[in-house]
Order: structure tokens, then sequence, then C-alpha cells
């Protein structure tokens, strides 16, 4: 089936469409990821928008059953080259056409992504649409420019009860902003015992709960939508040791007095580089974020600056110059990207043994 892509500056990209037959709009980003094709579709912080993935092949390993980070995609679409229908893999159940027609998502492929990557990198991320072929250009242009996407990203995919994944070790409290499910198989490795909570948890129910710390996922949307969030962590800092990752990072940033920004065209991939100042040590990371922490901002608060990007020099890392509470912009989990970071969930739980004046 023949659809397009059209953005609200004006552009329209021709292609073919694939999953399910259904016009869907959204924020129009690009992932620079060789592979993990699965683990972006189902992870939450894609909630509201169309990925275009820079690699052209893509597809051609399957969907298999252990590489979801959640159950339901949030994602809106996704925009590829060409599409590998006869994946080749041992793991291999289904194909990404045969996912997206279950989980009715749509998807085009055969367009010129590299040339759609310029335009995002030169301009922006911007809002578009897959639609049919048939569809009008201009009223949908008009349409994008005049819709404003909801907000409340995080409250949709957070979930709505809480939930233990139980283990023997020093129990955490995930607060889940949009969590992947590689943060909790982590926590897990370490024998964690785990309660996962929903976003809008206050801190006074999470101490009620008596936990050795607390982790903050990740999760979608821009940080200052979350204003519940920064009364929670002002709540906890000081009384348990914290660990932030992604949008958990910057509402730590919020909660401290720091600012945040949109990125123009965001870190969305599995190979940006960051340096650990402390340790004087690169690192090449997963990340998916579209927002960073104001450095300057840094200054007048309480917030030390512990990892930068090597691309382009932003904010990577903090830690807290009295409290327990440190946080990372990228994704020690991985899942998918290289596992370099994976010792950030080491020195967590170090943090909450110190804590507890426990020994190793």
């Amino acid at each position: 089936m023949k659809k397009k892509l059209i953005l609200e500056s004006g552009e329209v990209f021709h292609g073919e469409g694939f999953g399910a037959e259904l016009e869907t709009a959204g924020e129009v980003v690009f992932n620079t990821g060789m592979t993990g094709y699965q683990e972006l579709i189902s992870d939450p912080s894609y909630c509201g928008q169309i990925v275009c993935m820079t690699y052209p092949l893509i597809g051609n390993y399957g969907i298999n059953r252990d590489d979801y980070e959640s159950i339901e995609p949030a994602i809106k679409g996704l925009i590829v080259k060409e599409l590998c229908d006869l994946p080749s893999n041992f793991r291999t159940q289904i194909t990404l056409d045969e996912l997206f027609k279950k989980k009715n998502l749509s998807g085009i492929s055969g367009i010129d992504t590299r040339r759609l990557t310029r335009i995002l990198r030169n301009s922006g991320v911007v809002k578009g649409k897959i639609v049919n072929v048939e569809t009008d250009e201009n009223e949908v242009v008009a349409e994008l420019k005049g819709t404003n996407f909801p907000t409340n990203q995080v409250e949709t995919v957070s979930t709505k009860t809480a939930y233990a994944n139980p283990g023997r070790g020093l129990k955490v409290v995930l607060v889940d902003f949009g969590s992947k499910l590689g943060i909790i198989r982590e926590l897990s490795q370490r024998n964690c015992d785990i309660t996962v909570v929903s976003h809008d948890t206050t801190a006074e129910e999470i101490l009620l709960m008596d936990p050795d710390g607390i982790m903050l996922s990740n999760g979608p949307g821009d940080p200052e939508d979350n204003p519940q969030a920064l009364e929670m962590i002002r709540g906890l800092l000081g009384k348990v040791p914290i660990f932030g990752i992604c949008l958990g990072h910057q509402l730590i940033g919020l909660a401290c007095g720091a600012k945040t920004f949109k990125l123009k065209f965001g870190h969305r991939g599995g190979n940006h580089p960051v340096l650990d100042l402390e340790k004087n040590k690169v690192s090449i990371t997963s990340q998916n974020h579209g927002y960073a922490v104001d450095q300057e901002s840094l200054k007048d608060t309480d917030l030390i600056e512990t990892h930068i990007a090597l691309n382009d020099r932003t904010n990577e890392g903090l830690k807290h110059k009295i409290h327990p509470c440190f946080s990372v912009q990228y994704h020690p989990e991985a899942s998918p990207g290289p596992e370099d970071a994976n010792y950030l969930f080491d020195e967590f739980l170090d943090l909450m043994y110190q804590f507890k004046n426990v020994t190793v």
C-alpha cells in the first residue's frame, strides 16, 4: 500500500506502508542505531514519536520474545529505508511487519531516510504524519501546524498500580516514569527486592515502604511537565540513596534548582561517547532523550557535573554535594546498546550499603 510522510514544514516523502492501515501523527525524530529496533519500538520513552532509523536495513533479524522493553509499545510510527520481510535469525518468531499489524502500529518504508535525517539535524525535530497517498498534503500541513500534542506522556506509560519484583537483597523502589524492563533486569541480577510504583507516588508513600534506595526511571516528554515528581524527589533527598536515569536524571536536576532545555534534535542511538569527569574514562553509551540539563544553571545548586557528552559537550551526569544522590542522562542498562556503563548499578548498590553502614 502506498503511503507518504508529510512534515509540518511542508516536505513530503513517498513510500510503502507497513503494519496497520492507519494514519498516525507524532514528533519525528531519528535514531542512529544499527540494531535494537525491537527494544526501540517497545521503549516507553518514545511515547508519541515517529522514529526514523538512519541505518538502511531494518527488520533483518525479526522479532523475538526476549528483547521487549515493555509489554505494549508507545511509539507512534516507524520510518525505514528498506524493510526486511524475510528475517534470518535463530530467535526470530515474527517479522517486524507482523508485529506492527498485531500492535496496530503504522510504518513507512522506501523513503530517503538520509534526506529526512538531514532535515531534522538542520531544522530540529518537527511534527509529522504518515498518511494514505491520496491525502491532501496542504490540509495535513495546516493540521500539523495547528496541533499541540499531549503533554501527559509519563502518565500514559507509567504503571497504574504498584507491583513487586521480589528478591532477597537490598530493597529498591523503582519510580516508573516509563521504565524499561532492562532496569528491572539489572537490579534483579544484583538480587535487589524491587517494588515498582507509579509516577505520582508521594515521598511519604515511598518512605513507608522503608526502601534502601530509590531508582528514578527513564521516560518520555518534557521533564517540566512533571511537577509532582519534583516534590517527591525533594521529600526523599537525604533520607535514602537515589539513582536517576534519563528523565530521572533531568528531574533530579530540576528538583535541585537547575534548569532543562530541549535539544535541537536529541541524542538517540547506541554509539554516544560520554566522558566520566571523575574517572577520566570514556564510555560508549546508549541514549534516547530530547532534553538536557542546562550546565550554566548548575552554578547555584548543590549539584556537581560528573559526565559530559563528547559529541556536543552537553551534561550527561550529576551528583549531589551533600546527599547520596547521583544520576546519568544515558542508559547504563543499554537494551539496546553497549554495556560500558553497566558498572553504575554496582555503584548504586555500594551507595546503598554505605548509607546503611554495611560492609560489602
